[in-house]
């Protein structure tokens, strides 16, 4: 990424590799997500990205956010089940992931607005991990869990890491950043002229 940054997020130059994590950090309205968002090709701004050498610009939007895949700290749902969001193919992927985060299968079918805050974000995961990206950028992935359920995210999370995955990680908890990131980058909100 170079020279990245919008009317509120400061320019900023950084990459990850293949296979680490990198913890975003900055004080609450610095413009850590505006930073996810930028670099998803969500919100205008100005820098650029690439993946594999290959520039943001250069690729359809949805085929660059195929493979820089952005979830948000509530991620946004379309149909009224997790199942109804995935293929065919990718529903015992689904099931397998859901045992590994201690989700009941039957909660995948289960109607959205029926789940709670924690249920939702395992599943926002679940949806997010079976796309395969090459980078996945997590906005407070881990908020409305409990320490065990933290702990099956970050092992899931590793596991994809070990893959190839790249991962962008927003977390006010310090502890997580630690266990998960190979380092920080700091976001300064940009000063008003």
């Amino acid at each position: 990424m170079q020279d990245l940054g919008s009317a509120v997020v400061a320019p900023l130059s950084f990459s990850v590799q293949a296979g680490q994590c990198l913890a975003v950090e900055g004080a609450s309205g610095a413009g850590k997500t505006r930073l996810l968002r930028l670099i998803a090709d969500l919100d205008e701004g100005q820098g650029e990205a690439w993946l594999e050498g290959r520039s943001r610009s250069a690729m359809p939007a949805p085929q660059w956010r195929r493979q820089v895949l952005y979830q948000a700290a509530e991620a946004a749902w379309w149909d009224s089940s997790v199942m109804a969001h995935l293929q065919p193919q990718q529903r015992e992927a689904a099931c397998t992931l859901a045992m590994r985060l201690d989700l009941p299968a039957s909660r995948l079918e289960a109607d959205l607005t029926q789940l709670s805050t924690g249920e939702r974000q395992r599943a926002a995961l679940i949806r997010s991990l079976l796309q395969r990206p090459a980078v996945l950028m997590l906005d407070e992935p881990t908020s409305a869990l409990d320490a065990d359920n933290v702990a099956r995210v970050e092992a899931v999370l590793r596991e994809a890491m070990q893959q190839g995955m790249a991962l962008l990680l927003v977390t006010h908890a310090q502890e997580q950043a630690q266990r998960l990131a190979s380092g920080v980058l700091r976001v300064m909100k940009r000063e008003r002229a």
